[in-house]
């Protein structure tokens, strides 16, 4: 439904999604930084469409993401069933993966945290809230370090998605296991 409560017009509609498929396919080449310009001129519609779809960059990669974000939380929340510290190593791994999607996205994220005007800002606190969580689970059984914060692992998660977009998969990966290794308490 549009803000007036009317259904789109079909052209409007077919704009919208055009808009979203060429966005992917752009950001997954040039990164979250590419020309919006080029993204309208891609979709075939002029720049003052993509605009009234999208008022700004982190409103289009905040459609672009919002069923991959809905499907990351429910694997968050799936986690709570597994044993405390490899749920976290999975939700790391997720997060990660999720960050590195576009080059730049963990940036997005990251500067979402702290943003409430940006659109990103609610998915941003639910997937800080979930780690948090895992990470107070992971403390409470003994398996993580009690000086850990949510706050780190976020951290963590943000250098594991720069890296991935920076290096290689391979790398992050290593990074991002030996920080956890690091933050497990020594008995484990």
């Amino acid at each position: 439904m549009s803000p007036t409560g009317r259904r789109p017009r079909a052209d409007a509609r077919r704009n919208h999604d055009r808009l979203l498929a060429k966005a992917d396919e752009v950001f997954r080449e040039q990164g979250t930084d590419a020309s919006l310009e080029g993204i309208a001129r891609r979709a075939g519609v002029a720049i003052g469409t993509l605009y009234g779809h999208f008022p700004n960059r982190r409103a289009l990669v905040g459609a672009l993401l919002r069923e991959r974000n809905e499907a990351l939380f429910e694997a968050g929340e799936a986690l709570f069933a597994e044993p405390p510290a490899a749920a976290l190593r999975q939700w790391v791994d997720l997060v990660v993966a999720h960050a590195a999607t576009y080059q730049g996205l963990a940036t997005l994220l990251a500067d979402g945290v702290d943003d409430e005007a940006s659109e990103l800002h609610a998915s941003c606190l639910r997937m800080t809230d979930l780690g948090e969580r895992l990470v107070a689970r992971a403390i409470e059984a003994g398996v993580v370090r009690p000086e850990v914060t949510g706050a780190d692992v976020f951290t963590l998660m943000n250098a594991g998605a720069w890296t991935r977009e920076h290096a290689s998969e391979e790398q992050a990966a290593r990074l991002v296991a030996f920080t956890l290794d690091g933050l497990l308490t020594p008995s484990r």
